[in-house]
């Protein structure tokens, strides 16, 4: 399909850079199978759904992916970026890097404070060039490894908000807590399952008395969720992989709820996306592990995923084509531009909707 289906204007205005509080006030268009719009917020979602419904998180948690570092090479340096997009193994991740120019293959990149004595490695951490992709990507070896390198991390690198939040603030501590799901766990991801950051303790307490389940599962987000949609046809595009895991256990419980007349309800499209990824032809779900690039556009028919709990998404995006699969474009079209007439907040700290299957 074109490209240029997916565009719609949006103010700037309508970008959130802080999210509401608490977090299950923000404001929530339901969008049904139908006709009409509702106007909701999130702590409505209870009555929303049916007892027998189960919700699927994605318990992931952002690391602080954002490096600044110094490109060594013989008697020249120059200063270089890198967002950490996907773990490949114990010392070695693929990044983005910029200016990517400034990096060949066999380079080594310190980051770290040159002031601190070098009598303590711990205060800085290296990592060679291992090899050079297109658009920015790169393959770095770092000097540390397993849990070494994710405390090095932790210690050097920043909170990845995305770009057009960090391009007009800088992050705060109070993004710390912001930009972090109440049930993030799994460690892995360098942007947040933003759908899930509405959900607040008191949340799903109701739900719980509602009959609603919940179950957990783990795609770590890559910076790749904000690389724009160069090419003109979307068969041109290619996905960036994402690590996910759904366990025996819960592809179990799904199916025994789907079978007993539960809808799977997904917070977030990577919930979605891995659900997707792991199920079957006839709609039940497969225990899955690995990698997945699955790309969802008009056209994909859905197996596992009744229901979908998201934010709202960048024009030309991968994930307004995924809703616009997934409720339809032309009802995708019109949704936005009510949401963009009555005030809603757009992207990761923005409002939510709730989208039911065509």
């Amino acid at each position: 399909m074109r490209v240029d289906l997916f565009d719609f204007d949006l103010p700037e205005d309508s970008i959130a850079l802080r999210p509401v509080e608490p977090r299950d006030a923000a404001r929530m268009l339901v969008v049904p199978p139908d006709a009409g719009f509702q106007d909701r917020i999130v702590r409505d979602l209870p009555d929303l759904l049916q007892p027998g419904d189960v919700l699927v998180l994605n318990n992931t948690k952002v690391i602080p992916s954002r490096l600044y570092g110094l490109r060594v090479r013989e008697e020249t340096a120059a200063r270089v970026e890198i967002m950490l997009h996907k773990r490949e193994s114990a010392d070695r991740w693929r990044a983005f890097a910029r200016p990517a120019k400034k990096l060949n293959v066999g380079d080594r990149i310190r980051f770290g404070d040159e002031s601190e004595s070098s009598a303590c490695e711990l205060v800085r951490l290296d990592a060679e060039v291992v090899e050079k992709g297109e658009g920015g990507d790169v393959g770095l070896r770092f000097s540390f490894a397993g849990a070494f390198l994710d405390e090095a991390i932790a210690r050097l690198g920043e909170l990845p908000l995305p770009p057009y939040i960090a391009g007009k603030r800088p992050t705060d501590d109070k993004d710390l807590s912001d930009y972090q799901t109440v049930y993030a766990r799994d460690e892995g991801a360098v942007a947040a399952p933003t759908a899930g950051l509405h959900f607040t303790e008191d949340l799903f307490r109701r739900l719980d008395e509602r009959g609603i389940a919940r179950h957990f599962v783990t795609l770590h987000v890559g910076a790749g969720t904000f690389l724009p949609v160069k090419a003109d046809d979307t068969d041109e595009h290619r996905m960036h992989a994402e690590w996910g895991s759904v366990s025996a256990e819960t592809a179990r419980a799904l199916d025994e709820a789907r079978a007993r007349g539960g809808r799977i309800v997904a917070v977030g499209t990577t919930s979605l996306r891995l659900l997707e990824s792991a199920a079957r032809g006839d709609g039940t779900i497969a225990p899955f592990s690995g990698d997945t690039a699955i790309f969802i556009t008009p056209g994909y028919r859905f197996k596992a995923v009744d229901v979908l709990m998201t934010n709202f998404h960048l024009p030309r995006s991968t994930l307004f084509m995924l809703v616009s699969a997934f409720a339809g474009l032309e009802c995708m079209k019109a949704a936005y531009a009510h949401a963009i007439e009555t005030g809603y907040r757009f992207y990761s700290y923005g409002d939510a909707s709730l989208l039911y299957r065509r």
